[in-house]
């Protein structure tokens, strides 16, 4: 029989011995390990870490014990337990000895301030007695300051620059308790983790710093400071991330992340970050192509903002990378070069290969990451040859003004150059180049999604083009009277009591299990079902078991299951009041500074295993916009600036929940770049920017791993709403890339039912409006072929899940 784990509670145990795999000892292991392998060793100077086995240390900051595991909203994860970095070092024993009073003095502090409702992360830095550092420097040799950033789903971040009058909404409590606690806001230092900070300093010679923060912070106060000799980016390391951080300062493995961000000076460096609160109505994306390193490497005065560049992070041994070599066979572009480990640790070093495209009539990035990889284990003196190979077509650009072909990706003539190395920044060029002698037009497409009210966008020299603009047009000559946003937002899935009479062929009796036996095809199955059904299938159904945010299908007549789904991406989400813990895996952002797409998909199949495990078949994971600025509110959930690492990480991380027979979820489709107004925010980009940016790692992961479900996102693209538009979904998804997946909206969008569908978007989450979709189809605003055509890609999506 079919789905049955997704009919039944409670369900049996998937791991060995009659064991859970739920929150098991063996997926915890997997998060800590996963959480070093992407903590990013920024800075150490003098050699001072690893600290020897026996170091006395002690530990100062509110972050020793208010450690935040991962972001808030729908990546939370209900665990059974959080191991901070005080704990951590503990756990090791007598391979160090930790000064107990200042642990005592932070964990007092922290308590008292949770119990008056603070966060983890929203903690205000209690002031450090004088008493209490000179007693730890009597006691140790080593100084470990730990600082914590939280932020959550629908709110953003906050710097001294944004204040708290541009912030409307349900969540302005969240940033008046900011503004409390982060007088200069989180991006930067507070006053009084500043005081902290130099008092230890002042005391310490061997100080080490430790980032547990889900997104890009203000790095002046410890790069050039030479009394602060080491820092560990540690981002948000799941569950056991304070152990994790413990075992690598201690020298029980090497880091080996990289950073999947450029880390610059101050916050105005950012291109976006001068405009990314001028208006709660939208976001203009002025600086186009340019983001990330491809700002910071290219336009004039950018490179000397950069502290550290994209691709960046120190080991505790030394790597030797060779000039790489470069062939061309079969339009693919094959990239092979030796590492050896020439320092005295074992380690593993991370090959990156870049590109760089003649300037041309359109203008390119100096640098572009083409390919990568991660070495094994390396020991001393040993070596490891690495091949990269990447797609020649992969090197085009898109041209949306018709400069050379109008909507068409094209290689202009001209040199094409290679590179390879550790980070954007420490790079040896191949000795041979890729001529063209004339332009060549890789693909020619159509004209989507283009801007009407983007106005200017920057070009590589940092100057600025017009372009055109015009007035958006909704073609829907039959369109219903809007509903009211607040009869939208919150409203719950009701059951409908049904009956034979509903089908369109009173004779038939077939059911889904038919189709999956091959008795009879989808379509036909689909013929007999009413307008009726159809609608309902449209929308999300009731949850059963552990769920929280609801489900597909839900039609016993024909045997289709109520499939139900479950938040991510850090792992299962189930709500506290329900009893069952789930393992908490470290942010996105920190698997994309692994740089390892093995790492990924790991986690993908633990983490769909303990989603199979509790009745649930679609996992809401991975989200995989993209790092446009710092501020955004949830770039903990998203891993990069960059779309190419974005895409190979995710992408693995889909095959490995897909490989438990669950349905991934890449979200949020697309151009989800800013939480404030977020259902409302109009997001104005050029054709070029969403191609080559801000689609591309959803084109990627579709070709590569073929994501049963995407998501749709909240805010409107150039004037029409993500998921009502059919250039995205039907021309760009559906026709150009092939997906025949299916196809959501984010939970209780503003979107029109009636017209997500026509759109090519198959569910309203986390309801329907079935009368809606009917009245439509009375008025001519949709006909049923629309549905049917949702209905498919529901259904089959549901027919692929155990």
């Amino acid at each position: 029989m079919r789905w049955t784990r997704m009919k039944y509670q409670p369900n049996l145990p998937l791991g060995e011995n009659g064991e859970k795999v739920t929150a098991s000892q063996e997926h915890i292991t997997l998060s800590k390990n996963a959480a070093k392998e992407g903590m990013v060793l920024l800075k150490n100077d003098r050699n001072v870490l690893p600290m020897p086995e026996g170091s006395r240390i002690a530990l100062f900051g509110k972050g020793t014990i208010d450690y935040v595991k991962g972001g808030g909203g729908s990546g939370d994860v209900t665990v059974p337990y959080i191991r901070n970095i005080c704990q951590g070092f503990q756990a090791l024993g007598r391979k160090v000895s930790v000064f107990p009073d200042t642990c005592a003095f932070y964990e007092a502090e922290v308590n008292r301030q949770y119990a008056e409702g603070r966060a983890p992360g929203l903690v205000a830095e209690p002031e450090l007695p004088d008493e209490l550092v000179t007693k730890a420097k009597a006691f140790a040799d080593y100084a470990v300051i730990s600082i914590s950033r939280f932020s959550g789903e629908g709110w953003d971040r906050k710097s001294v620059y944004d204040k708290i009058e541009k912030h409307k909404g349900v969540h302005e409590d969240l940033f008046r308790l900011q503004d409390e606690i982060f007088e200069e806001g989180d991006f930067y230092l507070t006053r009084a983790e500043k005081a902290m900070v130099d008092k230890v300093t002042a005391a310490f010679d061997k100080v080490i710093v430790v980032l547990n923060i889900g997104g890009m912070i203000d790095t002046s106060w410890f790069a050039d400071n030479d009394a602060i000799p080491s820092v560990l980016l540690a981002w948000q390391g799941g569950m056991e991330g304070g152990l994790a951080e413990a075992e690598l300062l201690m020298g029980i493995g090497t880091p080996s992340g990289k950073l999947s961000d450029t880390l610059a000076r101050r916050l105005e460096d950012y291109p976006s970050a001068d405009t990314f609160f001028d208006s709660d109505d939208y976001v203009n994306y002025y600086e186009d192509i340019y983001v990330g390193y491809r700002y910071f490497e290219t336009i004039p005065g950018a490179a000397e903002k950069v502290v550290y560049p994209f691709g960046y992070g120190l080991s505790y041994t030394t790597f030797a990378i060779s000039r790489p070599e470069i062939t061309e066979r079969g339009g693919k572009i094959n990239v092979a070069l030796r590492v050896t480990n020439i320092g005295e640790r074992p380690g593993k070093e991370v090959v990156q290969v870049y590109f760089s495209a003649p300037q041309g009539k359109l203008g390119k990035p100096a640098k572009q990451l083409a390919g990568y990889k991660k070495t094994r284990l390396l020991s001393p003196g040993e070596r490891q040859i690495v091949t990269i190979s990447f797609a020649r077509e992969d090197m085009a650009s898109f041209d949306d003004l018709g400069k050379i072909e109008k909507s068409a990706y094209v290689l202009e003539k001209g040199e094409y150059h290679f590179f390879a190395g550790s980070n954007v920044r420490s790079l040896k060029e191949a000795d041979n180049v890729l001529r063209l002698s004339e332009d060549v037009v890789v693909c020619k497409l159509t004209s989507r999604m283009a801007p009407v009210e983007l106005e200017k966008r920057m070009l590589s020299d940092g100057s600025y083009e017009a372009l055109p603009t015009g007035t958006p047009v909704d073609t829907d000559a039959n369109a219903l009277e809007p509903m009211k946003q607040e009869e939208m937002e919150g409203a719950l899935p009701a059951t409908r009591a049904v009956s034979t009479k509903n089908r369109r062929a009173e004779k038939t009796n077939h059911v889904l299990e038919d189709v999956a036996d091959g008795k009879i095809t989808l379509e036909e199955l689909i013929s007999e079902m009413s307008d009726e059904d159809l609608c309902w299938l449209m929308g999300g159904q009731p949850n059963t078991g552990v769920a929280n945010t609801f489900g597909y299908g839900n039609n016993e007549q024909f045997g289709i299951p109520n499939m139900m789904s479950a938040d991510g991406p850090a792992g299962l989400r189930i709500r506290p009041e329900v009893g069952v813990c789930a393992t908490a895996f470290p942010c996105a952002t920190l698997i994309a500074c692994t740089w390892d797409p093995a790492v990924a998909e790991e986690i993908g199949k633990a983490g769909g295993a303990e989603v199979m495990e509790n009745n649930i078949g679609v996992w809401l994971t991975p989200a995989v916009n993209i790092h446009r600025t710092p501020l955004c509110g949830r770039n903990f959930e998203y891993y990069s600036e960059d779309p190419l690492l974005t895409a190979k990480q995710a992408a693995a991380m889909v095959r490995g929940i897909q490989s438990n027979r669950v349905a991934a979820t890449v979200k949020h489709f697309a151009l989800n770049n800013k939480e404030t107004n977020r259902k409302n925010s109009d997001s104005r980009a050029s054709e070029r920017a969403i191609r080559e940016i801000y689609l591309k790692a959803f084109e990627i992961i579709v070709r590569e791993s073929d994501p049963w479900s995407i998501m749709t996102s909240y805010n409107i693209i150039n004037g029409h709403r993500a998921s009502e538009n059919s250039d995205m979904l039907t021309g760009i998804l559906r026709d150009e890339w092939g997906y025949e997946g299916m196809v959501t909206t984010d939970w209780w969008t503003c979107g029109e039912n009636y017209k997500e569908v026509n759109a090519g978007n198959d569910m309203k989450m986390g309801c329907g409006w079935p009368e809606r979709l009917k009245e439509a189809m009375d008025k001519g605003a949709m006909d049923r072929s629309a549905m049917e055509l949702a209905a498919k890609h529901i259904l089959n999506m549901i027919l692929k899940i155990d």
